[in-house]
């Protein structure tokens, strides 16, 4: 068996420097962000959902909040994400833990038609400016999976959530993804692995993130047990 290239070395010779990494509520996408900020000494970049004063009662009534909650959000992701242009001297990689793109998603699933057309509006005259990852890693996981870990960080915000609203959400994002070609794409099947809690299983993701050859859209199916 050949032997396998040192991380470290794999890290060093690729050519990537913008990594988003998406997935639904409870994926572990912030997380998995947060550890590769650490074995990258990359800038970090995170979503800021909890600043949006409407996602509480969106959980509480989504019909009634929706609109509020999705502009807040479009507009707050975006200022962000043009924040991303300004050159950063210090860090040689930058790591997401969403893209603009997947705003539309939750627009699909929760507006109504005549929000729906003036949030179109707004977003086809701004999404031209936000700048492109080299590589998305999207964490399909499974609804029980995706319910289990939202309950287990028990976020005050996330109480009032209900499972057909993430079966929901984990159907469009699948629908999102499996279409999805504005960058390579990484689909990692994360339902059986944990790669906060075990180390083998966090280094095996990264040289996935990190192997020197891949195709546009490439499927990572980790051991179910190590």
């Amino acid at each position: 068996m050949a032997k396998e290239e040192p991380l470290e070395k794999l890290i060093e010779q690729s050519e990537l420097r913008h990594i988003a990494i998406e997935g639904v509520i409870g994926a572990g996408k912030t997380s998995l962000a947060v550890m590769l900020g650490e074995t990258l000494g990359a800038k970090v970049v995170l979503e800021k959902f909890e600043e949006n004063p409407f996602l509480k009662d969106f959980y509480r009534d989504p019909e009634r909040y929706a609109f509020q909650t999705q502009i807040f959000f479009l507009l707050t992701r975006y200022k962000q994400q043009r924040d991303l242009f300004q050159a950063d001297l210090f860090h040689r990689f930058l790591v997401t833990d969403y893209i603009f793109e997947k705003d539309k998603i939750f627009a699909y699933l929760n507006l109504q038609d005549e929000e729906l057309k003036l949030y179109e509006t707004l977003v086809s005259s701004i999404e031209h400016s936000v700048p492109t990852p080299d590589l998305v890693v999207y964490l399909q996981s499974s609804v029980p999976r995706l319910m289990a870990n939202i309950k287990n960080r028990a976020r005050s915000y996330e109480l009032a959530m209900n499972e057909s609203y993430i079966k929901d959400l984990n159907e469009a994002y699948n629908y999102f993804f499996f279409r999805y070609k504005s960058t390579p794409l990484l689909i990692v099947n994360s339902a059986e692995i944990d790669f906060v809690g075990q180390r083998d299983h966090y280094e095996d993701l990264v040289r996935q993130i990190f192997r020197q050859t891949r195709s546009a859209v490439e499927y990572y199916n980790p051991p179910v047990a190590k």
